[in-house]
């Protein structure tokens, strides 16, 4: 399996990375071991989470996901295998929540504790946090890495000017550096990131890891009228956000691709991120074996030229 290097972290990932917000939520636990499985068994070495999944769902507390990745890493004896990245500063309630340098401490015990190991491969701020200088909390994470409890830090949902600006505080007073990016980016949202952040990710060799890759679903072709976004409890802000002209018309030129390819609508959106200079793996959720099994081939798919200006025109 090809891997790619995260930034300059000295991660080394497929590029395809497994969302766990899913974990514990619309996937119990016995069928987030197998997802998980199935993902390893298939070539993947990378899963995202957050203390903060999934906290949304009434009676959670937020860190579901990790508790049950945890369980998985322990009763498979698979740490070594994965590259696991998690992340702070999401409100999980009133107290905790944020970027400051004693709640990220406290907050990576807790993390720790639910994954059931002694350090994160990737740990991200959530979220930016205008209340905290970027130097307080780059200072936390310096004391990670010191204390091995931490082996490389992102970023994740930051404007172009926090992250510069924390890429320069980190060179100036010796910090690590973030060495990735969490933004959203699939074929529908593009202009946000490529405006700014692309170019600063490239200038700076920050890895790029997106989530949203297949635009809540969107992207699988499953959402094509109104009657189908009934399909899932996701379905209605699925369609109000992407079931539209500009919509239609990316999924139009996915099924063109795919029929070219023999391939899924969802395998030539995957595709088509990795296959963007500066992206290394967009993170894609899956809450059924079957659905991993139908991801997995966009790791071996090779878009032509002609494949990505198709793309690029829908999509424009």
């Amino acid at each position: 399996m090809q891997q790619r290097e995260l930034g300059c972290s000295g991660l080394h990932i497929a590029p395809l990375v497994l969302g766990g917000n899913v974990f514990g939520w619309t996937a119990d636990e016995a069928t987030s071991f197998q997802i998980l499985d199935a993902f390893v068994a298939g070539g993947g070495n990378a899963i995202d989470t957050a203390d903060g999944y999934s906290v949304w769902v009434p009676g959670h507390v937020g860190g579901e996901s990790e508790t049950v990745i945890g369980k998985w890493l322990k009763q498979r004896g698979r740490r070594d295998d994965v590259v696991i990245a998690t992340k702070v500063g999401w409100e999980v309630n009133a107290e905790n929540k944020g970027l400051a340098k004693n709640y990220i401490l406290r907050a990576v015990e807790g993390s720790l504790k639910r994954l059931q190991t002694d350090y994160i491969d990737l740990y991200q701020s959530h979220k930016d946090d205008p209340t905290v200088p970027v130097e307080e909390t780059l200072e936390a994470y310096a004391q990670l890495v010191k204390e091995g409890k931490v082996r490389a830090i992102g970023a994740s949902n930051f404007s172009a000017a926090r992250l510069r600006e924390s890429l320069a505080a980190s060179e100036k007073h010796g910090f690590p550096r973030y060495q990735s990016l969490q933004p959203l980016y699939n074929l529908y949202d593009r202009t946000e990131f490529e405006q700014e952040l692309l170019p600063l990710c490239r200038q700076e060799n920050i890895g790029v890891i997106p989530y949203y890759g297949l635009a809540s679903g969107f992207l699988t072709g499953k959402y094509r009228s109104a009657a189908d976004l009934q399909k899932s409890p996701r379905g209605g802000g699925v369609g109000q956000k992407y079931l539209n002209e500009k919509g239609l018309r990316i999924l139009k030129g996915l099924d063109a691709v795919a029929d070219r390819h023999q391939a899924t609508p969802a395998q030539v959106a995957l595709a088509w991120i990795m296959a963007q200079p500066g992206l290394t793996a967009p993170i894609a959720s899956a809450t059924s074996v079957a659905q991993v099994h139908e991801m997995l081939p966009a790791l071996q798919l090779q878009l032509s030229a002609e494949d990505l200006a198709t793309l690029d025109k829908a999509s424009a």
